[in-house]
């Protein structure tokens, strides 16, 4: 039963077309996957059907037909035409032009449809984990002992019943994902949109949090509209899927054909060359981190780790996630003390040591090093070119500024007519994956000697990962710097990488090219670090 109709749908953003004549019906209880590249026009989209009113329309409708009840204007998908409302009246059928109705209406149908974004977590970061829950049922009863239970039960679907008193600022970030899909699937909604839901996550959060869309939202038939840059998701979760391209439909249909047609469209990463390393620039040896609690006892986060990266060099490290790896480089940025061994970093022509405070105690070169975190942010209220220049705290001659912020951006895989442009826009003007290469541009100007890259692949659908690993390649020419990538994504290192170190257990067990790197991986680490496997 048709539910969401979409005509004509055209939509502008600084007279550059976002999205195009887009027509297209969403059945009632369907799942529609949306693939594309970055800057598509998918999260257009979503905002579309979410009622954001700086996503309006410029042209077309988006029509819902529901079923509705005059007396308290509640509504629901089509199939409830006929039936009583939960008030005493009646649902009768209905047809509302979603950007053209009245208030009331508008407000009716923005009530009963929920969405998770990718990167943002749309919790109370000062109330527990249960009384986030709570809060998205309503003022009214909120703390009746069915709704408490009722709250008790969404967490236990999404995993998170150990967490319930626990204080949302202080879960991880798959933790509070999870959290606001129980949230959102408080609100009973009729239709879900999910924006990259998962593109921050780490494998095992991002499947858990995959099966539970599966079995919480699209099995229990509530009418679902997913983007992800993972394709296989949209395969499994999909019925039927659109490949947006410049804002247009350019396929429509059975998932795994227009999947495959998709992905015959990623062009092949550059072959990374034999490059031409200096000396050591960091070493690594005997470093130990050991925290200690109460649960679980002594935990070593890091145990007796021994490595040496040389300058010019792009180097993985790569491992499930819990294996060390961020301790690791958050002792390295010196924002971690280790428990015991040496890290020391060149500096010039000077050894400095990490575990000694900055300045005069001749530690601590963070200043030198750039750090592009999996969840950066930008300054909504600044341009591109105002976040890059601020990224410098510098004052530059406008011409000058404009020079240097596009060559950088360059750099990071934009042609150099588009890297003007952007430059006059505002980050919720782009896409993810533009924001992201942004994100990196903002490290780059810097010029930093060393750049960490923790899990850069994150929020890039396959198009956007083959441009960032020709940028990171093209970058580490032109600035001469010394990269370190943390990542559980293993094709990525391959493709990117002169070496890696495979950390498990705390412990480094293997450092060589990442192809050999591959020999050493476990079943469950082949399952969740390889594409192909």
């Amino acid at each position: 039963m048709s539910f969401i109709t979409f005509k004509n749908i055209g939509k502008t953003f600084n007279d550059v077309p976002v999205l195009k004549n887009v027509n297209l019906e969403i059945e009632e209880g369907q799942t529609l996957g949306i693939l594309g590249r970055s800057g598509s026009g998918k999260s257009v989209l979503i905002s579309m059907l979410r009622g954001t009113k700086e996503y309006e329309p410029d042209e077309g409708q988006i029509i819902f037909h529901v079923a509705m009840c005059k007396e308290c204007q509640h509504v629901e998908p089509p199939s409830y035409i006929g039936q009583k409302c939960s008030c005493g009246g009646e649902l009768e059928e209905k047809t509302i032009d979603f950007w053209h109705a009245d208030r009331l209406e508008f407000a009716a149908l923005k009530r009963r449809v929920a969405i998770m974004l990718q990167r943002n977590f749309a919790l109370y970061d000062e109330e527990t984990v249960i009384d986030n829950i709570l809060k998205a049922m309503g003022d009214e009863g909120r703390y009746l002992e069915e709704n408490i239970y009722r709250a008790l039960e969404l967490l236990d679907m999404v995993q998170m019943s150990h967490r319930v008193t626990h204080i949302a600022r202080d879960l991880s970030g798959g933790e509070k994902q999870r959290v606001v899909l129980a949230r959102q699937l408080a609100k009973d909604p009729m239709l879900f949109l999910a924006d990259e839901p998962t593109g921050t996550l780490d494998p095992q959060t991002a499947e858990r949090l995959h099966e539970t869309l599966e079995t919480e939202v699209k099995d229990k038939g509530i009418t679902m509209v997913i983007t992800s840059h993972w394709p296989e998701v949209i395969n499994i979760l999909a019925d039927n899927v659109i490949w947006l391209e410049n804002g247009e439909i350019k396929e429509q249909g059975n998932p795994k054909e227009v999947v495959d047609k998709f992905l015959a469209t990623v062009p092949l990463p550059k072959k990374v060359e034999e490059h031409e390393h200096g000396g050591p620039e960091v070493e690594i040896k005997n470093v130990k981190k050991y925290y200690y609690s109460i649960e679980r006892g002594v935990v070593k986060a890091d145990d007796n780790v021994n490595l040496t990266i040389n300058h010019g060099e792009i180097f993985g490290v790569v491992g499930l996630s819990g294996s060390g790896k961020t301790t690791l480089t958050r002792m390295i940025l010196g924002l971690t003390e280790p428990s015991s061994g040496e890290i020391n970093i060149k500096l010039g022509e000077n050894w400095i040591d990490m575990t000694k405070g900055g300045q005069f105690n001749r530690g601590r070169v963070t200043p030198y090093i750039g750090l592009l975190h999996q969840e950066y942010s930008l300054y909504p209220s600044r341009t591109i070119l105002g976040n890059l220049t601020d990224a410098i705290s510098l004052e530059l001659p406008g011409e000058f500024a404009k020079i240097k912020a596009t060559h950088v951006l360059t750099a990071c895989g934009f042609e150099e007519k588009t890297a003007e442009t952007i430059l006059k826009k505002y980050p919720d003007e782009l896409s993810v994956g533009e924001r992201h290469r942004v994100a990196l541009a903002q490290v780059l100007i810097k010029e930093p000697n060393i750049i960490i890259l923790d899990e850069p692949t994150g929020t890039m659908d396959p198009i956007t990962r083959v441009i960032v690993t020709d940028s990171i390649l093209r970058a580490r020419d032109e600035f001469d710097q010394t990269f370190i990538i943390v990542s559980h994504d293993m094709d990525f290192v391959i493709d990117v990488c002169d070496r890696a170190s495979l950390m498990r257990g705390g412990k480094v067990l293997q450092t060589g090219k990442p192809e050999e790197i591959v020999s050493s991986l476990t079943t469950k680490e082949k399952e969740d670090m390889l594409k192909d496997e």
